[in-house]
């Protein structure tokens, strides 16, 4: 998951005012009627646009709200893809979009301006949906999704060293400080709730030779061949499961909570109120195995996020062919 905060954050926006593509889309067409959801097509006649971020997971969660607005009734236009972390969020804000799957700490972080998490998800939500608000924003329901940090190593080390929660890693760090050998990236490295943070809520200091910096996708690869002993990863990831890496729990619950939750324009919902019991079911069903199995659909076997999202919806019976 990408997160975008400071002077990032002002660029990206100002790229959204200037127009990076918000008035493009194109309809989406899928041929699908009510399963479980969307019976009686109670958003028959509804036009709505549905975004999303650029990234795999977005890609795949915007589609799978379209094809639930479409088996309900509604013509969808498709505004999924939008580059960087504000420019979906700001779509649904002026009503450019009418809806969107966000992440809760993205919001109460990056776009509201907070610098402590919230340690409950459910409470983390609560205080999301009451500040956007007065944005025009309606958070429904979130799921058990949470796209967090975390640290994951290889089966042989996994079995070499027996951690399995980042308060394990921390006592191996003053064990044996040479083993805890770890791969990040650069903005992990440096922020509050990155590595930084995560030392001193687990009281341990590596040595900076043991922390490697490098790209996101390069880290899963190190991890896997060993290089690194430990590799920070987002935990709904598809190459965890894949590479079958082992995640270490965040047992002191340091790391924010990103719990994906529907962001709808509070005018559209008003309009249509039948939009919040559509998605109610398919957002209860999206967590984290769901999420690591579609996401490796995309980046792993090179499927079509749309195409996922449509199989995805189909097999768990909330759509039907027509």
């Amino acid at each position: 998951m990408r997160r975008v905060t400071g002077p990032v954050a002002a660029l990206a926006l100002l790229a959204v005012v200037s127009g990076c593509g918000l008035t493009s889309g194109s309809p989406m067409v899928d041929d699908v009627r009510p399963g479980s959801v969307g019976k009686g097509q109670p958003l028959k006649g509804a036009d709505l646009t549905v975004t999303s971020k650029e990234f795999t997971e977005q890609l795949i969660l915007g589609a799978i709200m379209g094809i639930a607005f479409q088996a309900a009734g509604a013509e969808v236009l498709d505004r999924t893809g939008i580059q960087g972390s504000i420019g979906s969020r700001e779509a649904v804000k002026n009503g450019d979009a009418d809806a969107g799957y966000e992440y809760t700490g993205t919001a109460w972080i990056t776009y509201l301006g907070n610098s402590d998490p919230i340690a409950d998800p459910r409470k983390q939500w609560e205080a999301v949906r009451e500040a956007d608000l007065k944005n025009g924003l309606t958070w429904l329901a979130p799921s058990e999704l949470n796209n967090t940090y975390a640290l994951a190593m290889n089966q042989a080390n996994f079995k070499k060293y027996g951690t399995k929660t980042l308060s394990d890693v921390a006592a191996l760090s003053k064990k044996d400080p040479k083993a805890v050998t770890v791969c990040l990236e650069s903005e992990f490295a440096n922020r509050a709730d990155g590595m930084p943070g995560m030392e001193k809520a687990y009281g341990m200091r590596l040595p900076s030779g043991n922390i490697t910096q490098m790209d996101t996708g390069i880290i899963y690869t190190q991890v896997k061949k060993g290089s690194c002993a430990y590799g920070e990863v987002f935990t709904t990831d598809g190459r965890i499961k894949s590479m079958n890496l082992a995640v270490m729990a965040d047992d002191k619950k340091f790391f924010p909570n990103y719990n994906v939750a529907p962001q709808i324009n509070t005018k559209a919902l008003k309009k249509y109120p039948a939009i919040a019991d559509v998605l109610a079911p398919i957002t209860r069903r999206l967590d984290n195995d769901v999420a690591r199995e579609l996401n490796a659909k995309v980046d792993v076997d090179g499927e079509d996020p749309h195409a996922v999202a449509l199989d995805w919806m189909k097999a768990e019976g909330f759509v039907r062919e027509k």
